[in-house]
């Protein structure tokens, strides 16, 4: 049986979107586990030129779908480097190693949608400006969410592609 806490169509006005995170890498929470249900979260992602988006990580229990809709997205999964346009989608499993960044000289705008949904929960504790997590604090923490980072496989990614973390 499934359930959702709305009872009718939710409207979330552009104004009254919860934002979170730097000016830099900022998160808009369009739709989260509290409004469907912990059926599905939706973010919008905006990050600036060179903006690494996460280390290196991987969930054991969500799926995430990019949806570009401006810029150019760096994707690694796993071994293999991919690049995303806007209109093109991405598909990120559970399971894999994963991480995303702003491969072009515009601000890269992409919808997540992640599901089930609740991991939001984490991105609403990194985005606040009053937390300080290291790597040696945060693979703790994204623990209780079902992740694992790799702070020894990112810092090769940032030299390479030129990014700032």
């Amino acid at each position: 049986m499934t359930t959702t806490s709305t009872a009718s169509p939710l409207v979330r006005r552009a104004g009254e979107v919860p934002v979170s995170g730097p000016p830099e890498l900022l998160d808009r929470f369009l739709v989260q586990s509290s409004d469907s249900g912990g059926s599905v979260t939706l973010i919008e992602h905006r990050l600036d030129p060179g903006v690494l988006a996460a280390p290196i990580h991987r969930h054991s229990r969500e799926d995430e779908i990019s949806l570009v809709l401006a810029g150019r997205m760096g994707v690694l999964s796993d071994d293999d480097t991919v690049f995303a346009l806007a209109g093109d989608v991405v598909f990120k499993p559970r399971g894999h190693w994963h991480t995303f960044w702003n491969a072009g000289d515009e601000q890269l705008r992409l919808l997540e949608l992640i599901t089930p949904g609740g991991l939001e929960e984490l991105f609403h504790r990194l985005g606040d400006p009053a937390a300080d997590y290291d790597p040696e604090t945060l693979p703790a923490l994204v623990a209780v969410y079902g992740c694992e980072v790799d702070f020894a496989a990112t810092m090769p990614l940032v030299e390479l592609h030129g990014l700032r973390f």
